[in-house]
């Protein structure tokens, strides 16, 4: 069985931080990050210097976008 948490387990509305969003697309940090500057991943949001987050749906949208390409 999967350690990858089911997708209804995202939430609807709010802003999930990286260890939130790696829970549910299993890349390492540094994959991601770099999906994030390449464009293949969702582009963040930058609340503070250090803070940096993603919005929930957007996580949704590219999970279930990869469910559909993947067909």
């Amino acid at each position: 069985m999967s350690n990858i948490p089911e997708l209804h387990e995202i939430p609807q509305t709010g802003l999930l931080r990286i260890k939130q969003v790696l829970r549910f697309i299993p890349v390492s940090r540094s994959n991601w990050w770099a999906g994030v500057k390449s464009g293949r991943y969702p582009k963040p949001l930058k609340l503070s210097e250090r803070v940096t987050v993603w919005r929930a749906a957007d996580i949704q949208r590219f999970i279930e976008e990869g469910i559909h390409d993947a067909k």
